[in-house]
Parts: C-alpha cells; structure tokens; sequence
C-alpha cells in the first residue's frame, strides 16, 4: 500500500515553487507533508477544472482526508476542491485567499492593464513591488518576467478577454485564513470579509508586515500558527521528509 500523508501543500504555478519551500520545509520537519504540483502543457486549455479532476484523482488513492494548505491560486484551488468534496478534506489553510476566490494577484494585473497607459512590461514591474515589496529596478525587472511567464504559460483565471467568477464563501471543513498586514491584493478589507463565514474553531491571522507573499519572507513567524491549528484538529503529527508529488 502506498504511503499516505497527512498534509498536501498545492501548487499549481510552477513558478512560484521556490516561494513556498522555505515554509514548506519548515512544516515538514514536524509533520507528513507532500507537494502536490500541477503543470499545464503548452498545448493544454487553461482550465482549473483540469486541475482539480487531477487533485481529485490523486486523493482517491489516499486513505485518509488530508489537511490543505496552499497560497493564493493554488489555495483557491484547495477551497473550490473542499467545497465540492468536504470529505476526503481534514482542514483547509489558505495562505493569501480572499473568499471570493476569483480575487487573486492575476486579476490585479489585468485590472491595471485596462486602467493604466503603460506597456506590459511597466505594468508587470509594478506588480513586483506591490506584491513583493521590492524596489530595486533590476529585481523588479526579474520578478515581471516570472509573473509575465506565469500569464503567459501557466493557470490563471483570468485573461484579457474574459474573467472567471466564483461564488464568495467559506467551507465545511475546519479553516485557518492567513494573509499580509500590507498585501495589495487581499487587503485588509478582503482579509475581514471571510467573518461571516467562519465556524467555531475557525481563524483568521495577519502576518505584521507582511505582503502577498509574506509566508516566504515570513515564515518561519507563521510556521507555528499553522502547527497550532493543525494541533486542534486533533490529528497525530510525525516529522517525514517532505515528498513531491506532480499530475
């Protein structure tokens, strides 16, 4: 019988991995935890419905419901998944998500494209210091064409043309909600519209300083708010070394 984890961290843009591996690693010293990594051809339609048929193929061969953690579209994906099958989900961490999940960094970049009479490239270097925080021309030149590679090659739900929408709201399962006291995308307006949908046992927490990407430069302040909840949800934790798993 195949090992089965207790927690899948998703990704579902490449191109972001090296963001969340410091936190990733940092977990994974104190529990069992896979990444689970979806990679879209370039012949592929840029559809998340692939990308969770693909997340549920996988989880139909584990033996237990495993807790989610993911950031930004990859954490989308993870609470559109817990929503559609609450059951084979122990718990959900959303790292940068709004509860209208359709709010994301992509729909920020797009939203400029229309309002602001400056090329892509411009654009795409303001998106770097927004999210990163970066203000060094030659990083901010790098982090744009990482994000234009991921507007470009990757899954997103958004494009110029049109827009995906999903209905705001929580899930059955138990919910940690992180974001950056600074994130200009899940601002903290954003961040307090997930109130009404929380359960008891439920929690929201602000990274002080933080930005969209703040469980990279933070993480080893939110490390142990992740283990705490996962503690309350009364599930064993065993160290394993961290395993990678790509659909």
């Amino acid at each position: 019988m195949s090992h089965s984890p207790e927690t899948l961290w998703l990704g579902v843009n490449p191109s972001l991995r090296h963001f969340d591996q410091r936190l990733c690693r940092l977990l994974s010293r104190q529990v069992d935890i896979q990444y689970w990594s979806y990679q879209q051809t370039q012949d592929e339609p840029c559809c998340l419905q692939t990308a969770l048929d693909l997340l549920d193929d996988y989880l139909q061969r584990q033996s237990q419901p495993l807790n989610f953690i993911g950031h930004g579209l990859s954490g989308a994906v993870g609470l559109l998944y817990a929503r559609l099958n609450p059951a084979r989900v122990r718990s959900l961490t959303l790292l940068s998500v709004g509860s209208n999940p359709a709010v994301s960094w992509h729909a920020h970049y797009y939203a400029l494209r229309n309002r602001l009479p400056c090329d892509r490239q411009t654009i795409l270097m303001q998106m770097a210091n927004l999210l990163f925080g970066c203000r060094n021309s030659s990083q901010m030149s790098a982090l744009g064409k990482l994000l234009e590679q991921i507007l470009d090659r990757e899954l997103t739900p958004h494009s110029l043309a049109a827009h995906q929408s999903f209905s705001p709201g929580g899930v059955e399962v138990p919910l940690l909600v992180c974001n950056g006291a600074y994130d200009a995308v899940i601002d903290p307006n954003a961040h307090s519209r997930w109130q009404p949908w929380l359960h008891p046992g439920d929690r929201l927490w602000t990274c002080p300083a933080g930005r969209h990407f703040f469980h990279y430069t933070h993480a080893p302040k939110i490390s142990p708010i992740i283990l705490d909840f996962w503690q309350q949800t009364t599930w064993p934790m065993a160290g394993a070394p961290l395993i990678e798993i790509i659909s």
